[in-house]
């Protein structure tokens, strides 16, 4: 038996027994129910989209741990993207580095949604902001914008099939960005090699207490919570099962073991067709956000392309990897910033989303 099954079976017969079958749904909430939700929050702009829907598109980019860690502010010709310091991941993330490229990632969404439906502009790093500057004209299409709801960071197996040269071409061609460098591993023997700094990486963190700690604090176990929250990492989104929020937090304790983890990834690894590294070319927050907007577009690219991607950051994250990772990427002097894997592979329901008006200043 599987980890997936045991999680289901001693889930199942702990809670039917306590509560009952009616017990179970009225403390999980339905999947139906979470699949509208989601459907709503990425519904396609409206002809003539207002400001607060440019937000909404902006708020389906990438961010880690799903913590969404952005306010916005929109005043006449100018939207700004604002840290939030309240969801700052400290254990994971303790110089912000991914913060802020979350914030990146949120305004290339937003660059490109507001183009398409007739709002041109520019970006520019304000200090800890990012401020899109905007005139109206007229509307330019771009395939671009389509892949923005459709967006998924599919953490599950692929299915280890090759990419086209030209499909390879198209992804580094989105992520061509002024001070940022892309490395694509698409040979088996480096993507090996790259794997088993992902494994070294995750050993690390599930060593650390103030790690595990902080990823329970984010994670969600059953519809009912991921949308009464609006944020996290949803179970339903890694393929696992849902659970009630106590019998889920039991669960993890249980099953959840640097073993399993390790083989996972590797498994995970194994099957994606290639990984891509991101480097920038300083270490300050400008860079870091113009990272999140090169591996935004590189995930939207690939989106349109039918293919799937997932962050795989761990020797990102801990830092006396960094060197290894950068020089195996050819980029030594370098700190690497973002690792996203990719192939193609399945559909997993979306993550969670708050409402823009959670999110507005």
């Amino acid at each position: 038996m599987n980890r997936r099954n045991l999680l289901t079976v001693a889930g199942g017969t702990l809670l039917l027994t306590g509560l009952g079958v009616y017990g179970w749904r009225s403390s999980v909430g339905s999947m139906a129910g979470y699949e509208a939700y989601a459907s709503r929050l990425r519904a396609a702009l409206a002809p003539e989209p207002q400001i607060l829907d440019l937000i909404r598109y902006a708020t389906l980019a990438a961010n880690s741990h799903n913590t969404q860690p952005w306010r916005f502010h929109a005043d006449g010709g100018t939207i700004d993207i604002l840290p939030d310091p309240s969801r700052r991941t400290p254990a994971v993330d303790p110089d912000d580095h991914h913060l802020f490229v979350s914030l990146g990632c949120a305004a290339e969404n937003l660059l490109i949604a507001a183009t398409a439906s007739g709002r041109p502009g520019a970006l520019s790093v304000e200090g800890e902001s990012v401020r899109y500057a905007f005139s109206t004209a007229q509307a330019r299409p771009d395939p671009l914008l389509a892949a923005i709801p459709a967006r998924q960071s599919t953490r599950a197996d692929y299915d280890g099939r090759p990419l086209a040269a030209a499909d390879l071409d198209k992804l580094r061609a989105a992520a061509d960005m002024p001070g940022v460098r892309l490395v694509l591993f698409t040979e088996r023997t480096q993507i090996d090699r790259l794997r088993d700094l992902v494994i070294a990486g995750n050993d690390a963190q599930m060593a650390d207490p103030a790690f595990i700690a902080e990823l329970k604090h984010w994670l969600r176990f059953s519809p009912r919570a991921a949308m009464a929250s609006g944020d996290g990492l949803f179970s339903a989104t890694t393929g696992n099962p849902v659970l009630p929020e106590p019998l889920g937090g039991i669960a993890l304790d249980l099953f959840f073991t640097a073993a399993g983890e390790r083989d996972k990834y590797a498994r995970q690894m194994d099957s994606s067709a290639g990984v891509a590294v991101f480097l920038a070319e300083g270490e300050d927050r400008a860079h870091w956000i113009a990272v999140g907007r090169a591996c935004q577009r590189f995930a939207l690219t690939a989106t349109g392309l039918g293919l799937r991607h997932a962050f795989v950051n761990q020797a990102v994250e801990v830092a006396r990897l960094r060197p290894e990772l950068a020089a195996l990427a050819g980029e030594s002097g370098l700190r690497p910033d973002i690792v996203m894997r990719f192939g193609y592979g399945p559909s997993l329901p979306f993550s969670p989303r708050r409402p823009v008006a959670a999110v507005l200043v």
